[in-house]
C-alpha cells in the first residue's frame, strides 16, 4: 500500500502564513510580497503583478529560446563603426557620413537588426562587415545597404549559408511629403494651376512652408530685381538697365518654360523645410532728373528670395559729365558718346543674371544714347551713322506664372528718334533714322523695357518716355530733354515661386 499525506496548506511556523496553499484547482507556492509561482491547470506563472523574474548571476536559460525580435538600442544612435551584439537592433544615423557595423561570433539562433535612422544611406551607405570568415547570405562578402529608410534584420544559421535576412524594409513613408505653404504681404498671390501651387509676390512678405519633408519638398523659382532708371539728357539719355533675372530650370515640374536655357542650365530647384522665407521684391529706379544738361538715372533695387539675390539694373547715362551707364544685373546704357555702357552681371554669379549696356562711340562724336542691358541681350551701341536711340537688350519670357510673360528687358533710349525697350524674347528696331523723312515708325514698349523717347529735330517735347512696366524689372527709356523733363522710372521687380502640392 503506498503512503500517502494528504493536506490542503502548509504554514510557517514563525507567523502561520501559508506556504503552499490550496483553493480549487490553483495551487500557489510562496507567501507575502515574495516572487509566488501559480499552478493553475495546464498554465504555470511565475512572478507577480509588478515583481521581477531574474535568473541567478552566472545562470542560463534553456527550452526558451527567442521570439525572433531584437531589443532595439534607442538609447545609443550608432555613427561611425561600431560592433553589434546577439540580440540587438541598431538605429544608425549616416547622416554625417558612411558607417560600417562589425556582426558578432555567429552562433545558431543570433540576431541583429539595423535601420536607418535619418533615412541617408543612399547618400552615405552603411556597411556590414561578417565575423571572419563567416558568410552573410551563403557569401563571404560584406552587405552594403544603400536604400533610404531601409531596414534589415539577419539570423545566423549555420556554417553553410551564415547570417541569411529574414526581414527587409524600406520606409516609404514621406511625412507630408508634398509642399503645405502660404503667403503673406498686400497684394501678394497663391494660386492653383492642376497639381502646382504659384506663389507671387509682387511686394515684401514671407513664403511659409507649414509642412512638407523629402524629395518631394522643393520649390522652382524667379526672381526680378528692379529695372534701372533711363537717363535724361538734351540730346543722349540712355536707356537703364533690366533688373537682375535668375531662375531654376523648371525641370522639378517639368510643367512650365523657366526660360532660355544658358541662363537656366544646371540650375536645381531649392529644397525648402517647414519656416517661414522672408521675400523682397526691388523698387524701380528713379529716372534722371530734368535738371541742368540731363541727369543718370538710378539703379534698381535688389529683389531676394530662398537665400538668392538678383541686382538692381544699371541706371542709363545722362548727358552731364557722368554720361556711362551704371552696372548692376544688367548694365545702363550711355550717352552722349564718346561713353561705355555698365557692366551686367554685377555681382557675378553663374548663369549670369544679365548683360552689359550699350555703348556711345566717339567716331565722330554722338549725342544719340544707347540700349540698357537686358536679360538676355546687351543694349544696342550706337555709332554716329545710326542717328538714333539705341534699342534695349531682350528680355526673357518665362511660364512660370502659367502665362508668358516678359521679365527684365533693357530700356531703349533716346535721340531725335528713339530706340525701343527690349521685349521679352524677340529684338524691336527703332524709329526711322532721321525727322525729316517722316513721323518714326510705330513702336510698342517691350514687356520689360521702357520705350525711348522720340522728338521732332533737336527740339524737345512733351516726355514721351515710358518707364519699365510694375513688376517685370524692365528698364526705364532714356529720354532727349533736358529741364524740365525727367526720365521715367525703372520696372519694379517680382519673385514666383512654384511647387506640387498633390
Amino acid at each position: 500500500m503506498t503512503s500517502k499525506i494528504k493536506v490542503d496548506n502548509i504554514n510557517k511556523v514563525s507567523d502561520d502564513s501559508n506556504i503552499i496553499k490550496k483553493c480549487g484547482t490553483t495551487t500557489t507556492i510562496g507567501s507575502g510580497a515574495s516572487n509566488p509561482i501559480v499552478v493553475d491547470g495546464s498554465t504555470v506563472t511565475i512572478g507577480r503583478c509588478g515583481g521581477t523574474v531574474a535568473l541567478a548571476s552566472g545562470a542560463s536559460q534553456t527550452g526558451f529560446g527567442r521570439t525572433g525580435t531584437v531589443d532595439w538600442q534607442t538609447g545609443s544612435i550608432k555613427t561611425g563603426t561600431f560592433t553589434a551584439a546577439n540580440g540587438e537592433g541598431y538605429f544608425v544615423n549616416t547622416s554625417g557620413g558612411v558607417s560600417t557595423a562589425n556582426l558578432p561570433a555567429g552562433s545558431a539562433g543570433a540576431i541583429v537588426a539595423f535601420s536607418d535612422y535619418t533615412r541617408t544611406f543612399s547618400t552615405n551607405n552603411l556597411t556590414i562587415n561578417a565575423n571572419g570568415s563567416e558568410k552573410i547570405g551563403g557569401i563571404a562578402s560584406n552587405l552594403v545597404l544603400s536604400v533610404n529608410g531601409q531596414a534589415l534584420t539577419l539570423v545566423y544559421v549555420d556554417g553553410t549559408e551564415g547570417w541569411i535576412n529574414v526581414q527587409n524594409a524600406e520606409d516609404t513613408e514621406e511625412p507630408s511629403a508634398f509642399i503645405c505653404a502660404s503667403v503673406s504681404g498686400s497684394c501678394n498671390t497663391l494660386t492653383t494651376v492642376g497639381d502646382f501651387k504659384i506663389a507671387k509676390f509682387v511686394g515684401p512678405g514671407n513664403f511659409t512652408v507649414n509642412s512638407g519633408g523629402g524629395p518631394l519638398a522643393v520649390v522652382d523659382y524667379m526672381i526680378v530685381a528692379g529695372g534701372g532708371g533711363g537717363g535724361s539728357g538734351n540730346g543722349g539719355g540712355a536707356g537703364g538697365g533690366g533688373g537682375g533675372w535668375r531662375a531654376s530650370a523648371g525641370t522639378s515640374s517639368g510643367s512650365y518654360s523657366a526660360g532660355p536655357g544658358p541662363l537656366t542650365s544646371g540650375v536645381s530647384a531649392v529644397p525648402v523645410t517647414p519656416q517661414a522665407y522672408s521675400i523682397v521684391v526691388g523698387g524701380g529706379g528713379a529716372g534722371g532728373p530734368g535738371s541742368g544738361d540731363g541727369n543718370t538715372g538710378t539703379p534698381g533695387v535688389a529683389s531676394s528670395a530662398l537665400g538668392i539675390s538678383s541686382a538692381g539694373g544699371g541706371g542709363g547715362g545722362g548727358s552731364n559729365s557722368s554720361r556711362n551707364g551704371a552696372s548692376g544685373g544688367s548694365g545702363g546704357g550711355s550717352s552722349k558718346g564718346p561713353s561705355t555702357g555698365g557692366s551686367g552681371n554685377t555681382p557675378s554669379v553663374s548663369p549670369s543674371q544679365g548683360n552689359p549696356g550699350g555703348n556711345s562711340t566717339a567716331s565722330p562724336p554722338t549725342n544719340d544714347g544707347s540700349g540698357g542691358g537686358g536679360a538676355g541681350d546687351q543694349g544696342e551701341t550706337i555709332t554716329w551713322s545710326n542717328n538714333r536711340g539705341g534699342n534695349g537688350g531682350v528680355g526673357v519670357t518665362s511660364t512660370i506664372s502659367n502665362t508668358p510673360t516678359g521679365y527684365a528687358g533693357g530700356g531703349g533710349a533716346n535721340s531725335e528718334v528713339g530706340g525701343v525697350g527690349g521685349t521679352g524674347g524677340v529684338h524691336n528696331t527703332g524709329g526711322t533714322p532721321s525727322p525729316s523723312a517722316g513721323p518714326s515708325s510705330p513702336r510698342t514698349p517691350g514687356f520689360g523695357g521702357g520705350l525711348g523717347q522720340s522728338g521732332t529735330g533737336c527740339a524737345p517735347v512733351p516726355n514721351s518716355s515710358t518707364g519699365g512696366a510694375t513688376n517685370t524689372g524692365g528698364g526705364g527709356g532714356g529720354i532727349d530733354a533736358a529741364a524740365p523733363y525727367s526720365a521715367p522710372n525703372g520696372g519694379s521687380g517680382i519673385v514666383i515661386i512654384r511647387y506640387k502640392f498633390q
